[in-house]
Order: C-alpha cells, then structure tokens, then sequence
C-alpha cells in the first residue's frame, strides 16, 4: 500500500480517544465525602419535616407541620419575629459591611498609598479569629460595668453616649450586627481588591487620556467593572446571614435577648431542634423550620443566578 493510501486510510479511521476512568476514581471520595455530609442530611431534613411523632410513631402529616408553623399562634410568632430579625441582619450587612468593604477596597487599590501589605492584613485578620473570641471579646468591650468602651468614649468626650447596647431589645440586634460587620469585612474587600487588581491596565490608560481621574475613574470604569464581583459577595452575605448562628449565640445565648430581640432563624432552629431549659425538642417542626430555611436560601440563590446575573454579565471581560 502507497503512502497516500495509507494516509488517507487514517485520515477516514475514528481517533480513538482515552477514557479518562482516572477522574472518576479521584472524584469517587469528595463525592462520597459530600454526599454523606450535605446531600444526605439535606435529604433526610426535608424528608423529616413531612412527618411527626403521634404515640412514639413518626405519622406521615404532609404539610401540616407547615400549617402549625405558620397558623399556630405560638409558633408562627416565634418564626416570624425571627424572620424580621434575620432580615434586618442581613439589610445591616448589606447596607454597611460591603459598602465598606468596596471602600477599602477602592483605599488599597491606590497606586500610591504605602504600607497597602500591612492595611490589608489588619483589616483581614478578624476574619480567622474564632466567633467565640469575638463574642466573648466583645461583651467585655461593651459590659457597662467593667467594658472599656465607657472610657474610651469619655476620652473623646462622647460618654453620655454609652448605653448598654447588648442589653436593650431596641439596639442589641444593631450591635451584634455591627460586630459581625467587624469580623467579617475583610472578606468583601480582598474580593473587590481583587477585582480592582485585575482590570486590565488598558481599560486605565485610556481612562487617563480621556481625562478620567482619581474616584471619578472608580465610579465610572472600575465600578461597572467590579459588579460581577460586587453580585458574588452579595449572594454570600445573604447565604451566610440565613445560615447565622454562631455569633449570636456565643453574645447572646440561645436565647437570643433580650426579649428575643435578637432571635434569628439559626437560633430558633437550634432551640426547637435541640431544645433549651425546660423546652423539649422538636425534630419535626426543627425540620421543618431548617426546610423554610432551605428554601428562603434557594429563592435567594436562584433570583441571583437567573435574574442578577445575567444583567451584570455584559460588564464582564
């Protein structure tokens, strides 16, 4: 046989191509991992909230836990004022944690400004301490009786101002807040700072020829291009906002006071799940407030991804 037959007997042939069995085998473990630790549970808490315990048998009622959860006078205003508190929680994040996140951001992208390693790193660290250092930290700061907030606003003159926050149902929610805004605002920053970074220096110089300079440059190029960036960092507030816990226990307790003032979704979930005091627990209607939770999280997502996204798509490279 001729070379050309030959070449064009290979060039007719199908290229066999490898069967990569080697990815499945890696991927194998993490899938058995996330399966047993996410996908399972989720399964089995949704499952659990269409069932009750009638005679020490778990009964199949369909919704009906739902329909006690939101018809029941004692539960429905338990859930709903920890609805209201977990969206206030989130507004408060929303309105002063990224806001200022994308403001630092904007400080440490300046060309000129020295010691940005040092900035970044003191804004950042909050973020790796642990919630229980935090809290505890905190109410010490606070504590009207041996806080050092008390001194500290009397140094400036503004004493008359200190008031125990933490204890107050009007402004104890506000503060946890702001304390979790504190812990946390490093996280939106070093994401915008690096999505500032990674505008293409063009975008810039032209900016520059067209006499477009300091925070006129940011409003009008840098920003638009950050949004993507800007939507991410929204959509994980508001994921980890309804999944809060941690902070408001540790300040608070499980109680969440005064007065359920500070009460959100995480911490009802806990005491009907797990019960506190002298409350029982509850694993149906624990379920079935973690399923509302679920679902809230799932709306949220969902509009980001199909609606959101999709808008600020356009400002991407």
């Amino acid at each position: 046989m001729s070379d050309a037959a030959t070449s064009d007997a290979l060039e007719i042939m199908p290229i066999r191509r490898s069967k990569r069995w080697h990815i499945l085998v890696f991927l194998f473990p993490a899938f058995v991992v996330y399966s047993a630790v996410m996908i399972l549970p989720l399964i089995e808490t949704l499952r659990l909230s269409l069932y009750n315990v009638v005679d020490n048998q778990s009964v199949f009622v369909g919704l009906n836990n739902f329909k006690v959860l939101f018809g029941d006078e004692r539960w429905s205003h338990d859930f709903w004022n920890a609805l209201r508190n977990n969206l206030l929680f989130f507004a408060i994040h929303m309105c002063v944690q990224n806001p200022i996140g994308v403001a630092l951001a904007a400080l440490l992208s300046l060309p000129k400004l020295r010691f940005v390693a040092f900035y970044r790193t003191a804004i950042f660290l909050p973020t790796l301490l642990s919630f229980v250092v935090v809290g505890f930290i905190w109410k010490l700061i606070l504590s009207p009786l041996w806080g050092v907030a008390p001194e500290l606003l009397n140094v400036i003159g503004l004493k008359s101002l200190f008031a125990p926050w933490l204890g107050k149902p009007s402004t104890a929610l506000i503060a946890v807040a702001l304390i979790s805004v504190w812990q946390y605002v490093g996280i939106p920053m070093m994401l915008i700072y690096a999505a500032l970074l990674n505008i293409p220096e063009e975008v810039i110089e032209a900016a520059e020829c067209d006499g477009i300079t300091g925070w006129s440059q940011f409003w009008k190029i840098k920003l638009p291009l950050v949004l993507p960036a800007i939507g991410i960092i929204s959509i994980l507030t508001f994921v980890g906002n309804f999944n809060a816990f941690d902070l408001v226990y540790t300040v608070q307790g499980a109680l969440a006071g005064p007065d359920g003032s500070t009460d959100i979704l995480g911490t009802l979930l806990y005491r009907v799940f797990f019960g506190f005091q002298l409350q029982l627990g509850d694993r149906s209607m624990g379920a079935t407030i973690a399923t509302v939770m679920f679902l809230i999280i799932l709306a949220g997502v969902s509009f980001y991804l199909f609606i959101v996204q999709r808008r600020i798509r356009r400002y991407q490279f």
